[in-house]
């Protein structure tokens, strides 16, 4: 098969939680440019709105944005009957919606707790248990979670004290390879992408409290891109990818090996 083919997501739809902004817009963005269809949802319906305008103008794809809350099994229900509906398939599952609460551990409240630990990791269940039943009866399909650096150990609370972001994001992973080795029999790849400092809503005030640790922690010395996970969302959605999964790929400018 010609490279050009491996890499191509013509003919293919892909659900992208969280995909009107930030690192899921990007994510969408990269699908779109290799030719996928696109279901874009999350809570702020708004905003997926746009980006599905925008991607559909920009890159003559189709997309449709719907409102989803990840932790609602209905809602979640209902996203993948409008996808199947709408394209007849459910190829790509990006889980990338997510949540976070900074506070020391010891003053965690128990509320944050669990709507960190819900959003990210029960939501990614949901999302996945749902397209996953599609997946299995096509005999086919490409589940890949995003995860987080923050998930791979511990860090320093002076720039990053979210314990229950950190132990979502560490879940993730683990979540991430027992579902590989649950499903690979059925022809469904799950794998998943840990990235490092991009500049986005939700990593603002750390990036902006922690800038020149963050960088000199960081072996590239720069933070992510726009254009610094399209790649690999790419792969892992394509045909590129099929001799793997329940791997992380880690893109973060090198960060994890200091």
């Amino acid at each position: 098969m010609h490279i050009k083919d491996l890499f191509s997501l013509a003919g293919k739809t892909a659900i992208v939680t969280g995909g009107g902004r930030g690192l899921g817009e990007q994510i969408a963005e990269g699908l779109a440019e290799a030719c996928a269809n696109l279901v874009l949802c999350s809570r702020k319906k708004e905003a997926c709105e746009e980006t599905a305008r925008r991607l559909q103008e920009e890159k003559g794809i189709r997309a449709i944005a719907l409102a989803c809350d990840v932790t609602s099994q209905e809602d979640v229900q209902q996203v993948m009957s409008a996808a199947e509906e709408e394209f007849g398939t459910i190829d790509i599952l990006v889980n990338n919606s997510g949540a976070t609460w900074g506070a020391p551990a010891a003053e965690m409240p128990l509320d944050a707790w669990k709507k960190v630990i819900d959003v990210n990791v029960t939501g990614t269940f949901l999302m996945s248990q749902e397209a996953g039943k599609r997946m299995i009866r096509q005999g086919s399909g490409k589940i890949i979670n995003i995860s987080s650096v923050a998930g791979l150990g511990g860090a320093d609370p002076r720039y990053m004290d979210t314990i229950g972001y950190n132990t979502s994001k560490g879940a993730v992973i683990t979540f991430t390879k027992d579902l590989a080795a649950k499903w690979g029999a059925h022809g469904i790849n799950v794998n998943a992408i840990a990235p490092g400092f991009f500049p986005t809503k939700m990593s603002k005030v750390l990036i902006e409290q922690g800038h020149d640790y963050l960088l000199e922690m960081t072996p590239l010395k720069r933070f992510g891109t726009e254009d610094d996970l399209k790649g690999a969302a790419v792969y892992l959605a394509s045909k590129a990818s099929d001799y793997m999964t329940g791997d992380v790929l880690i893109i973060d400018g090198g960060s994890h090996v200091l």
